[in-house]
């Protein structure tokens, strides 16, 4: 699949990961930094139209991207939550843009073809909302049409894009994606994963 040109990937990665013990952004699975995987798979999808929103431990961590092509936003209010951090995205997207492609770097199960499925089923319907389901949840990582930015630019809090996709329920098409519910929290989590085959889908919490 070629890099849509009109879709931006936002990949969140501000957090503090305070019950991590340390920047999980940095952990390895696989030999493969957090972070970095998430992007690499983000640009196969978009090519360098991809925004990595940093915000706590920046400082260690932008200096591991400069050899990507994305692009590196600093949250300097991350401690508000999540929100901020697609504040922030939203308002960097590029004039033209018409659909958003929001994921988190800790969902480390997602795999570039979870992400080209949500592509595929966006170009079919790029009016749409087009989500991830798992565990008896809509939420990312997920596509957001154009007419969606103003309602993800006015999030405050710790609320995530989940928010959206609960107000427009009835125009989000929701694809069965298992891989969206492993999320690391606690390097227990991380323990638990490495212990897996990385390649199977596990359910999350």
């Amino acid at each position: 699949m070629s890099p849509d040109s009109n879709l931006h990937v936002l990949v969140l990665a501000a957090g503090a990961a305070s019950r991590f013990g340390s920047p999980k952004q940095l952990a390895r699975i696989g030999g493969v930094m957090m972070l970095q995987k998430a992007v690499s798979q983000a640009t196969e999808v978009a090519g360098h139209a991809v925004t990595v929103v940093l915000g706590a431990h920046a400082e260690r961590i932008v200096p591991l991207l400069r050899q990507s092509p994305a692009t590196v936003e600093i949250n300097r209010q991350w401690q508000e939550g999540l929100a901020s951090s697609l504040r922030l995205g939203i308002s960097r997207l590029p004039a033209g843009c018409e659909g958003v492609l929001v994921t988190l770097a800790d969902q480390v199960a997602i795999s570039s073809f979870d992400l080209r499925r949500l592509v595929a089923a966006w170009r079919r319907q790029p009016e749409w909302l087009i989500a991830a389901s798992y565990d008896g949840h809509t939420g990312v990582p997920a596509i957001f049409p154009a007419w969606c930015f103003a309602d993800l630019g006015a999030l405050r809090g710790d609320t995530g894009a989940r928010a959206v996709l609960t107000r427009y329920a009835d125009r989000c098409l929701r694809l069965p994606m298992p891989n969206a519910g492993v999320d690391i929290d606690t390097p227990e989590d991380l323990l638990g994963l490495q212990d897996t085959d990385p390649g199977e889908p596990k359910s999350g919490k």
